[in-house]
């Protein structure tokens, strides 16, 4: 079993880095907010980029257990797994009022000054489109999409597409460029 504390600052790390982002997220407010002291932090994290990048962790964790239950569910086809995911997704950003995703908005933060977060941010969003890029490859060989297309690079547009109207439904507080571009991007993969 994890360790109560550590799991306490783990899990008021994500809103608090989804609302404030890296640069204004204060050690102090974290322990403030979850009651704990500078001692047990440094305990459990060498650093505030430490923290931070268990946090990315532990969101993946999320992410690649969405991922098995939406991609994993052998019953709908393999277009209506992946959109489901996204589905998923949204429901998660609705929940916590469109704040978007955790890894856009630390990769827009951050990416050009910190190469860790750099290498860490896009081997998490080159994790979740090889897991897409597979359910794809299923509904091209199903004959769901063309037999031309290229799945790995159909999955790569996805995560490309769906950041950027994160990133918009973000900004409205609303889900309307996530509906739109999920949208868009399902007619257009299909079209023959």
């Amino acid at each position: 079993m994890r360790d109560s504390t550590k799991q306490r600052l783990l899990d008021a790390g994500l809103p608090m880095l989804l609302q404030h982002g890296y640069n204004d997220v204060g050690i102090q407010a974290l322990l403030t907010a979850t009651g704990s002291t500078k001692g047990s932090f440094y305990h459990h994290f060498k650093d505030k980029e430490d923290f931070a990048l268990q946090v990315v962790d532990q969101y993946m964790q999320a992410v690649h257990a969405g991922l098995d239950a939406c991609l994993g569910d052998e019953r709908r086809p393999p277009l209506e797994r992946v959109r489901g995911f996204f589905h998923l997704i949204q429901e998660n950003y609705r929940e916590e009022g469109y704040m978007g995703c955790l890894l856009g908005g630390l990769g827009q933060e951050l990416s050009g000054v910190s190469e860790v977060f750099r290498r860490k941010i896009d081997e998490c969003f080159s994790g979740i489109a090889e897991r897409l890029e597979a359910c794809l490859e299923e509904a091209r060989q199903r004959g769901e999409i063309p037999t031309g297309s290229d799945p790995r690079e159909m999955a790569g547009l996805l995560i490309d597409c769906w950041e950027g109207a994160a990133l918009r439904s973000r900004l409205r507080r609303d889900a309307a460029p996530l509906n739109a571009m999920l949208d868009f991007y399902f007619r257009s993969a299909v079209a023959h």
